[in-house]
């Protein structure tokens, strides 16, 4: 069961990532994301995704390796 949630873990960073890189609108668009838009702009914003998506993915590597 741990190994799904590294998994899932590790997914959900490509997807952060995925979504910054292609600028998909309905991403940065929704409720969640629309204050770091306003702080940071739409760039700073997806920098801020691809960061965040990197640092998740490699907790699911980290964990999924040492598990």
């Amino acid at each position: 069961m741990e190994t799904f949630a590294y998994v899932l873990f590790i997914l959900a960073g490509v997807f952060s990532v995925l979504a910054s890189v292609k600028n998909w609108d309905w991403y940065f668009n929704n409720r969640k994301a629309r204050p770091f838009v306003r702080i940071f702009g739409r760039t700073g914003a997806r920098v801020f995704y691809t960061f965040i998506g990197v640092f998740i993915m490699g907790i699911g590597i980290v964990c999924l390796i040492k598990n």
